[in-house]
């Protein structure tokens, strides 16, 4: 597994555990990182960093697309392995722009199909490819 992958993977791990632990995310994202800390790598944490940091300062603007064009589901309805998956995702598409975004959408359904529901891989490839059309990522 390349050290993107894996930076994506733990960013995952590590939303998922912030969406469910609702304390401090502060405090949770300590916890994380010394429960992770050989997964950290030094080819592996800047990335994590970057994405893990970038879903959570850009969260607001994140979530509005996401509800924007996902066709019937509330971003809270969601499963939480979907919403965190296309919230890395988005932030690549906004933020990484030396990632092209169609390598971000197919890392995001690999990544879904793996942690995901029978249903994750198309659900996220359909409100993925739409943001990335419509908003013009490129």
């Amino acid at each position: 597994m390349g050290d993107r992958r894996q930076a994506r993977e733990l960013a995952l791990q590590a939303l998922f555990f912030f969406d469910m632990d609702k304390s401090d995310p502060e405090q949770s994202f300590e916890v994380f990182c010394a429960n992770n800390e050989e997964k950290l790598t030094q080819g592996v944490k800047p990335f994590f960093l970057d994405l893990v940091k970038g879903v959570l300062e850009n969260s607001v603007q994140i979530d509005a697309l996401l509800n924007k064009y996902s066709k019937n589901w509330k971003i809270s309805r969601m499963p939480v392995v979907d919403r965190n998956i296309m919230r890395v995702a988005t932030f690549e598409f906004i933020k990484c722009t030396d990632i092209p975004p169609s390598v971000t959408i197919n890392e995001a359904v690999e990544i879904g199909k793996n942690y995901g529901t029978r249903d994750s891989g198309s659900f996220i490839n359909g409100v993925l490819d739409r943001i990335r059309s419509l908003e013009g990522f490129k």
